[in-house]
């Protein structure tokens, strides 16, 4: 293994790591809400704040790591992560909740972005959207055995008789997060090794300017990342409140944790095996565009079947596998518009853009899932169905670009 295949595969494994981490504390969140007498619609407003979180501070820890201090930022974005972590749970204070959900949004803004655009930075152009494949699987193996992690120690009983995580000591759950995330950040110190820049040709980004630094957000770039907007509002939509559903329907947090992990290891799959032989096809929005169709189609049988359980681990798989090939061919649609040594600005743009969707999503989908549980995931069809208008909008655009040319 080459030096270049061995930084990557560190990079993989400490992404993996941080999906585990960040969501040990998820299926357990509705039930810890629940518990503290708060109502059901707050979830999307705690969730909403920590993306609101992501949409300022990832623009501004883009421009601090292009400005040559990628790994302190990320560090520090981390241990800014874990304080708002600890303190939303043991604060019992909605409203100061709701802050310190923020603050772990801007916190964790940092590892969220520059991981990406270091993956861009260390990858030759034609190996790009294969190591954003690998990096989309690895988080989503990570999310889905943290979710699994969660679940365990807050339903066995050996486990919670150990750590003391019943569902009356859920704050817990976080305590464990919070301390796991400082050794991740120590791991990301002690391991990541920054780019070598030649600095007489790097520009000096500034925040305010950060959403300039695309070679050219023209009409058609715009419209790609407003269509991100739409989708990120379905994403979001569809994997926070399935969480939510299921504790609406009295299944345990273990349940949801064991049911996480199996979409993880089906985005991994796909990753892996399915994302490869696509890329070779060159035909990126095309691909983006049957995504869509067929995750609309998918999500409007599951929530209408007469047996959900069979439906939900069979015909969602196909929203979960166009999910897992969607994240890189994104990725990299964006990063072939970054100018060299300026990927973390951009991909601080792109992750602004894509919270943007998980700020709006959650905050419509409390209000509808208060309503009537199934309006959420409408609503989720809804948005993919503009996102595919846009796509097709972007894929004409680029096509009558290129006749002109």
């Amino acid at each position: 293994m080459n030096k270049l295949n061995k930084a990557f595969m560190v990079v993989v494994i400490i992404y993996f790591l941080q999906g585990l981490i960040h969501n040990i504390g998820h299926p357990v969140t509705p039930a810890f809400v629940t518990h503290l007498g708060i109502p059901d619609q707050m979830f999307g407003v705690f969730y909403s704040t920590m993306s609101l979180g992501l949409v300022i501070g990832a623009p501004i820890w883009g421009v601090v790591a292009d400005r040559g201090n990628k790994k302190i930022a990320m560090v520090g974005g981390l241990l800014i992560y874990s304080i708002g972590q600890f303190a939303f749970a043991y604060v019992n204070n909605m409203y100061w909740m709701v802050f310190f959900r923020l603050l772990s949004g801007i916190g964790v803004s940092a590892s969220v972005t520059l991981f990406i655009s270091h993956t861009v930075e260390i990858s030759k152009p034609e190996n790009r959207a294969k190591h954003l494949a690998w990096m989309a699987a690895a988080l989503a193996l990570g999310r889905s055995v943290g979710y699994w992690v969660g679940g365990f120690i807050s339903s066995n009983e050996t486990m919670v008789s150990l750590l003391g995580t019943g569902e009356d000591s859920l704050e817990r759950i976080f305590l464990i997060q919070a301390l796991l995330n400082v050794v991740h950040a120590t791991m990301i110190y002690l391991f990541i090794k920054e780019v070598k820049r030649d600095i007489t040709l790097q520009k000096k980004p500034n925040f305010f300017q950060s959403f300039k630094n695309i070679k050219s957000i023209n009409s058609t770039l715009l419209i790609f990342l407003i269509a991100l907007i739409f989708m990120s509002i379905a994403h979001t939509n569809l994997s926070k409140y399935l969480d939510v559903y299921f504790n609406e329907l009295d299944y345990s947090t273990g349940f949801i944790g064991d049911y996480n992990l199996i979409i993880g290891i089906v985005g991994i799959l796909t990753s892996i095996f399915i994302v490869p032989l696509i890329i070779k096809f060159n035909k990126n929005l095309l691909v983006l565009q049957i995504i869509q169709i067929t995750s609309m189609i998918a999500v409007i049988y599951v929530f209408r079947a007469n047996d959900f359980i069979m439906a939900i681990y069979s015909v969602f798989m196909v929203f979960i596998i166009g999910q897992a090939i969607f994240q890189p061919l994104e990725q990299n649609f964006i990063a072939d518009q970054a100018e060299d040594f300026l990927y973390s600005t951009t991909m601080g743009v792109r992750q602004s853009f894509y919270s943007i969707g998980m700020v709006i999503g959650p905050l419509i989908g409390g209000v509808l899932f208060a309503i009537k549980p199934i309006y959420v995931f409408d609503f989720s069809v809804l948005m993919m169905g503009i996102g595919f208008i846009l796509i097709l909008l972007v894929n004409y655009k680029l096509k009558k670009n290129q006749s002109h040319s």
